[in-house]
């Protein structure tokens, strides 16, 4: 039976609160872009915001995993992992082990070859969570380059690129096979033009057939 006291309202903190988490876990991934190639670089830090360093450390992870991806197939072309801090001597034994990064898609199937490879005693659990959230992460740089391009008046909005947007399907439940997203699609909408969040399908459609000038992005 659940504790109705226990609920997330009742129990977080007070917005403004100044209270210290126990602990806290940061993870920061920034995309860049090289010809042809996206540069993607996620660090990891582990810390007890309360501790002086006296009895234990302050800082208990500190890990940075970088990746380059080749963008015409979204190939991993090199991979580098680096321990700062870490808690045995024996941890950065591991981190030539992500080089096997290398050749893997980041695309459709990522995360099950990523945990195959570096999953539970393979691996460290640490870098293998950055790891999975790294591809992802190029999912999205694709869709703000696109925009980026567009903003700065160097072309056209390119997400869809010369294979459509194929590799997006079945990435989230909006881009099942059968989703709204590729119902949005159909309609002619592009994703990374119009408003934000975008419409939904049925909005799209009722614009559509209301006539707003055979533009869904309007809608």
């Amino acid at each position: 039976m659940a504790d109705i006291r226990a609920t997330l309202a009742a129990l977080r903190p007070a917005p403004g609160s100044d209270e210290l988490p126990v602990h806290r876990r940061t993870i920061d991934l920034e995309v860049f872009e090289r010809d042809g190639y996206h540069v993607v670089i996620g660090t990891l830090h582990d810390q007890r915001p309360w501790a002086s360093g006296a009895f234990g450390p302050k800082d208990l992870h500190q890990m940075e995993l970088g990746i380059v991806v080749r963008r015409e197939d979204l190939t991993i072309v090199d991979a580098v992992a680096t321990m700062g801090t870490f808690p045995h001597a024996e941890c950065p034994s591991i981190e030539a082990s992500f080089g096997d990064m290398i050749g893997l898609s980041v695309g459709r199937g990522y995360t099950s070859a990523v945990q195959a490879r570096f999953g539970r005693e393979r691996g460290c659990s640490h870098l293998e969570f950055l790891a999975r959230a790294l591809g992802p992460a190029v999912i999205q740089a694709i869709s703000s380059s696109a925009s980026m391009r567009v903003e700065i008046g160097d072309g056209v909005n390119t997400m869809s690129g010369d294979g459509g947007l194929t590799w997006l399907v079945n990435t989230c439940h909006v881009w099942a096979e059968d989703g709204p997203g590729s119902k949005k699609v159909a309609l002619g909408w592009t994703p990374g033009d119009g408003e934000y969040p975008a419409p939904s399908f049925v909005e799209l459609r009722r614009a559509q057939a209301a006539g707003s000038d055979g533009d869904p992005q309007r809608a």
